[in-house]
């Protein structure tokens, strides 16, 4: 007798715990796990399981919403399978795209609508399957289907299984995509920024994108965090924003200025972008990137380690930057020039440490700058 039998309740299935433990650990990885492709192959293979089974494949729509392809299928013959697409109302796939309904099929031999060369052209013999649709808030986003029950027959209850599988399929390929959409439209936002600043002060060109670049290289070379590293680039390539809010009144009224002068514009910048969440750790290194190691910069007058870390590193940037844009060093003499600059701030304008980094790296690595 269980202990539950003991107690007087009812035990529940090993089939329902197992599945309660497989979901749970699918959900959990959905926000903790970014890779598309291992949350659905960790899915295919629970349904494998579960459901007894030799095989499984998600396959998602097209976006033309025309066709099925193999985005994740388990089994020998998988791989093959990933290079070949379905058209939607072609084959039992198809056809459960099609029509939004789940489909079980005993025998696939005697079924009409089976679509045959798969099997040719991977080598796989399909027996039997069961394939579910995979919707999100309406919206079809492809079939989940597992093939060749090794023990009995696929049964409603498999069904139920599938579905709550492909939920979690559908959860984690949604999720996905708007991620991959908010991380390329916050790129060409970027990028447009980035052709903004360089026409709001004259010579500016290629200024933010050179500024990021070295940053992000001597955030690596110093061995510093993917945050700092990330932080770094946005820093670089956003810190002289405050030079198009110079130009705009409406802008210069919000935050009460009336005659912006050249030590504003880090907190202009500060002031345009506040809000933006993921740049929160960047707005530190903008604000502070004119303040020298001595205490004699501007806006705080901060000093020493007191100044932001990556606000260190893009004052030293800055400083070579300005000999280039102003011109005047030939380019094959602007390296030698650029480190002279360097040691001549260290320890007065410059972090010292910093300064030493970023004078053997332009020395080191060619085209870093």
């Amino acid at each position: 007798m269980s202990p539950a039998e003991a107690k007087g309740e009812t035990p529940k299935p090993a089939g329902d715990i197992s599945l309660a433990l497989e979901l749970f650990s699918i959900a959990g990885s959905l926000n903790s796990t970014p890779d598309l492709d291992f949350l659905l192959a960790k899915i295919g293979t629970a349904a494998e399981r579960l459901l007894d089974s030799e095989a499984s494949a998600i396959m998602l729509v097209t976006e033309d919403r025309k066709n099925l392809y193999f985005k994740v299928a388990g089994g020998a013959a998988g791989e093959k399978l990933k290079k070949m697409t379905l058209p939607i109302g072609q084959g039992i796939a198809g056809w459960v795209a099609k029509e939004g309904k789940p489909e079980i099929v005993p025998d696939a031999t005697k079924d009409p609508r089976f679509a045959g060369q798969f099997d040719k052209k991977s080598g796989f013999i399909t027996r039997s399957l069961v394939a579910v649709p995979m919707f999100f808030r309406g919206e079809l986003v492809g079939v989940c289907e597992v093939l060749n029950k090794r023990t009995g027959t696929y049964s409603n209850e498999h069904i139920g299984l599938l579905s709550s599988l492909a939920n979690l399929a559908s959860v984690a390929i949604t999720n996905t995509r708007v991620i991959q959409d908010q991380k390329n439209f916050f790129s060409h936002v970027l990028e447009l920024l980035s052709g903004v600043i360089e026409v709001a002060k004259p010579r500016n060109f290629d200024h933010p994108n050179r500024t990021s670049r070295l940053g992000c290289a001597l955030v690596r070379a110093m061995g510093g965090d993917d945050y700092l590293y990330r932080m770094m680039y946005y820093a670089g390539l956003l810190h002289d924003i405050g030079y198009v809010g110079f130009k705009n009144p409406r802008i210069l009224a919000l935050v009460g200025i009336t005659n912006p002068v050249e030590e504003q514009h880090p907190l202009l910048s500060v002031k345009m972008l506040e809000g933006i969440k993921m740049l929160e750790g960047a707005m530190p290194i903008i604000r502070h990137h004119h303040e020298n190691w001595d205490g004699t910069g501007y806006p705080g007058k901060l000093k020493g380690e007191d100044i932001p870390e990556g606000a260190r590193i893009l004052r030293i940037i800055e400083e070579i930057e300005e000999m280039r844009i102003n011109g005047g060093v030939p380019p094959e003499k602007r390296i030698e020039f650029a480190v002279k600059e360097i040691q001549a701030g260290k320890g007065t304008r410059f972090d010292p440490t910093f300064a030493d980094a970023l004078s053997e790296l332009l020395q080191t690595q060619d085209g870093i700058w």
